[in-house]
């Protein structure tokens, strides 16, 4: 395998990661975490094709499902029938070959809700998203790793106009004092993820950008140091 190739754990985390921004009902925003390691899947595979194992074949496809997966769900609530039927047909035949629970995700409920999608779009008007289950259980905020509330907090700063690098910076920074047993950083990580409304979300990026500039002011003070 090539560098490039996303580890597991970082598979694990950004598949999470877009599975609680789902259960959160941030559709459009769920995608990012899984694109982006759909991306380095891609290009590995590219890249070098001896890479391109089983493994990271079915990955391939999971993580091009479940984008489309939720893809379907946000242009079906957004009136655009015929992007959902499609997407849901497209997704439905990337996670066709699937074990029925791939990587702890439930793939015959994920099946069926696109095939539910493809007959009937104007259904999300009826009743909520269906649910999207990791290990058979609701993934939530608390439940996610540093790592995963990372990436789920970038994503939603890119759908909501936050500076995505200060969140990573501040991602970054929560890195760093986990090795010291500190959690400033990380709290405020996790409450970007778990607030829903606008305001909530402006007030904790707001504590967290200052936070985040007064690090970044202590690092330039110790490089002009050398």
């Amino acid at each position: 395998m090539i560098d490039s190739v996303p580890s597991e754990s970082t598979r694990r985390a950004a598949l999470r990661a877009g599975i609680a921004l789902y259960t959160a009902g941030e559709f459009h925003a769920a995608h990012d975490p899984w694109e982006d390691v759909w991306l380095d899947i891609r290009a590995a595979s590219d890249d070098d094709a001896s890479n391109a194992d089983d493994t990271l074949a079915r990955d391939d496809r999971l993580f091009h499902g479940l984008i489309q997966f939720t893809a379907a769900q946000y242009h079906a609530r957004d009136r655009n029938w015929s992007g959902a039927v499609g997407l849901a047909e497209s997704a439905r035949e990337y996670l066709a070959d699937h074990p029925a629970d791939y990587r702890g995700v439930d793939v015959v409920a994920v099946r069926a809700a696109l095939a539910r999608i493809e007959s009937d779009p104007e259904r999300v008007e009826r009743g909520p998203a269906p649910p999207l289950l990791h290990g058979g259980s609701r993934v939530t905020p608390e439940s996610l790793t540093l790592g995963a509330a990372s990436l789920a907090a970038e994503a939603l700063a890119a759908e909501y106009g936050l500076d995505v690098d200060t969140v990573a910076d501040a991602a970054r920074f929560a890195r760093e004092e986990e090795r010291v047993g500190r959690s400033r950083f990380a709290a405020l990580l996790f409450d970007l993820v778990r607030v829903d409304t606008p305001q909530e979300r402006r007030l904790v990026y707001d504590r967290l950008s200052g936070m985040v500039d007064k690090e970044r002011r202590k690092e330039e003070d110790v490089d002009g140091l050398f």
